[in-house]
């Protein structure tokens, strides 16, 4: 989990230059879905605009070949924060966002926590908390943002800044996670996971889903969620959160992948077989752990079926790339 801060500054529609301490970068793209190249690599993003729901997929560059980055003296001057002409109640939160810019973040915080008032003060002081692993006070302070949210991301944008929260969802995927309701709702049912308060975590997802139903990213949290927490309990519903769902992404794939195990969990073997297929058909660039979880389950599906034979193909395809995956050694080994 990584916490970015930055000064974001527009250079033409669709276009805008991020100047943070890492380097610049550039993004080039529609309100919603942006192509980011930076020092780091090139990106893309996508998500829904205005829920502080988006992912990012992380490029990798052809061999022999390197992303390139803007050339920029990227830094701007921390005089820029001290210019600032700030009301006293904001002062700590600028003071804060100094500090963090800088990297010093436990300076940071002890700034943040004077400013729990304020909703962006509460949303930055909750992240930042969560990122150094204090999780209770992550949570107050995230709870106190969430009974803000009409005023979360008013005095970023006040001020032209523009932070993020990055959770991974997988090694090449990680959610972004910006100051409103969605995307503090996200942060505090992953929180919640983290304390294994699962029960807290489908409810704060269940809230999030219910702001924002079609949204991939919060539909795959909740099935996740509802697999865990209650298995064969719910297949039903996780099927229903996949409903329309095509294999247009890693998040599609994934959410495509709960839906199988819903449905082998339901009897319904074929049908979970022909979802698996389907979310296989594209493999291209796609995270290998995920594909073999598709392919494990779908081996799974062939067995109840009575297809031996294609069930063992798709155990020794694992095993071939990943012979530690699970229990494939000893599904083989039967």
């Amino acid at each position: 989990m990584s916490l970015r801060f930055w000064r974001r500054l527009t250079i033409l529609p669709g276009v805008t230059l991020n100047l943070s301490k890492s380097g610049g970068s550039l993004s080039v793209g529609p309100r919603g879905a942006k192509f980011t190249i930076g020092p780091k690599g090139a990106r893309v993003t996508a998500g829904i605009p205005g829920t502080g729901l988006f992912y990012t997929k992380t490029l990798k560059p052809q061999s022999g070949s390197s992303c390139p980055a803007p050339h920029t003296s990227a830094n701007p001057s921390m005089g820029f924060f001290k210019r600032l002409v700030t009301p006293d109640d904001e002062e700590a939160l600028i003071d804060g966002c100094k500090e963090l810019f800088e990297g010093r973040e436990r300076e940071a915080l002890d700034h943040l926590r004077k400013t729990r008032h304020l909703a962006d003060g509460a949303w930055l002081a909750g992240v930042l908390a969560f990122r150094m692993g204090l999780l209770e006070e992550a949570e107050n302070s995230l709870r106190s943002a969430v009974a803000r949210k009409e005023q979360l991301g008013t005095l970023f944008t006040k001020y032209g800044l523009k932070p993020e929260l990055t959770l991974p969802v997988t090694r090449e995927i990680s959610v972004l996670i910006r100051p409103n309701r969605s995307g503090t709702l996200l942060a505090l049912g992953e929180l919640y996971q983290r304390q294994e308060r699962l029960a807290d975590a489908l409810r704060t997802i269940e809230q999030l889903h219910a702001i924002e139903p079609m949204d991939i990213l919060a539909r795959l949290s909740l099935a996740e969620l509802l697999f865990e927490q209650h298995g064969a309990s719910t297949p039903e519903r996780i099927i229903r959160l996949a409903d329309g769902v095509e294999n247009d992404s890693e998040l599609h794939a994934g959410l495509l992948l709960y839906k199988a195990r819903a449905l082998n969990t339901a009897g319904m073997h074929e049908a979970a077989r022909t979802t698996l297929s389907a979310a296989l058909r594209r493999t291209k660039g796609r995270n290998r752990e995920l594909l073999h979880s598709l392919r494990y389950e779908r081996a799974l599906a062939y067995g109840k079926l009575g297809q031996k034979a294609r069930m063992r193909t798709d155990f020794e395809r694992i095993y071939a790339e990943n012979p530690d995956f699970g229990d494939v050694a000893a599904k083989l080994a039967e």
